[in-house]
């Protein structure tokens, strides 16, 4: 175990490197000039090249990128050309928002989820089967942004019962993470279904139920944790899905995320921030991959790497 954490670790070295290169080159070609975004549009040209000289704009693009490596490097992630604070001081409060959105939203997609796919392949062609189903198709092909506002829309305007937007308390929570998590509660939904489907055809099942054993001790005890391999892998690779998906959820919502902050990061062209945020919500996912490979080892000793 402890070398495949090593060989992970190593590995997130060339991927951190490849996302930060893909993104300071992207935001170097979207049209605008943040010089100009932070000096206003009635600056003049020596204000404009004060600004540019400050912020280490008038360099040549590897020069730029190469100070801006070695400054992560050192752990510093330069300053926001909007607000002139650190990067991380704009991004910190952020991602403990939208970190609590991901791991509520995921939290109610991998329950209900679970739940829905346990029963639905216990009652393999019932009418409950072919609803979650129908359910679960529904969460996965719905774009997320529609989604949050057919929910405000019922829950916020026509009922009153959650704020449309904003944040505040665990009110302010329930629309963002349901929206943000239908899409992975489909998809955990169906896996789990199909996951526990093959293991209930297993033959020590059947021999669990010729010795009399109840369905309920089969499917928690026996057919359970057999199954969750492939769920624990998709809950996984969805969790770095759920804090892409937070851009657009967060917006709809007016949610004061890292989501919410790279939209209006682009905006305003402030290269430091959305470099920043990019990066560090990469490490995120990376991480949690991490943490998925360990879980299989405990969820399945015979899992060898």
């Amino acid at each position: 175990m402890g070398r495949l954490i090593g060989r992970r670790l190593l590995f997130l070295l060339p991927v951190l490197f490849g996302i930060l290169l893909a993104v300071f080159v992207t935001m170097r070609i979207v049209p605008g000039d943040p010089a100009r975004l932070v000096a206003g549009p009635d600056a003049g040209p020596e204000e404009l090249a004060t600004i540019r000289q400050q912020f280490g704009l008038d360099r040549p693009l590897h020069v730029q990128f190469e100070r801006y490596v070695l400054d992560i490097l050192r752990g510093e992630f330069g300053r926001s050309l909007k607000t002139q604070r650190p990067v991380l001081d704009e991004i910190v409060p952020r991602l403990g928002n939208t970190a609590l959105l991901a791991v509520l939203s995921t939290l109610f997609a991998v329950i209900v989820g679970l739940l829905a796919g346990i029963v639905a392949a216990a009652r393999r062609n019932s009418a409950f089967d072919h609803a979650t189903m129908v359910v679960a198709m529904l969460g996965v092909s719905t774009p997320s942004f529609y989604l949050g506002i057919v929910l405000i829309v019922v829950f916020a305007v026509m009922l009153r019962l959650f704020p449309a937007g904003g944040s505040g308390g665990l009110a302010h929570l329930v629309l963002p993470a349901v929206t943000l998590g239908a899409s992975t509660l489909g998809i955990v939904a169906r896996m789990t279904r199909a996951s526990m489907i093959d293991v209930l055809d297993e033959d020590y099942i059947r021999t669990a139920r010729a010795k009399g054993v109840r369905e309920r001790l089969i499917v928690a005890r026996h057919a359970l944790r057999n199954a969750l391999l492939p769920v624990i892998a998709v809950v996984a690779l969805q969790f770095g899905f759920v804090l892409a998906g937070s851009v657009l959820v967060e917006t709809v919502f007016s949610f004061p995320g890292i989501g919410w902050l790279i939209v209006e990061s682009i905006s305003m062209r402030d290269f430091p921030v959305v470099q920043g945020s990019i990066l560090l919500v990469t490490f995120v996912s990376v991480v949690v991959n991490l943490a998925a490979d360990i879980l299989y080892g405990y969820a399945d000793p015979r899992v060898k790497y």
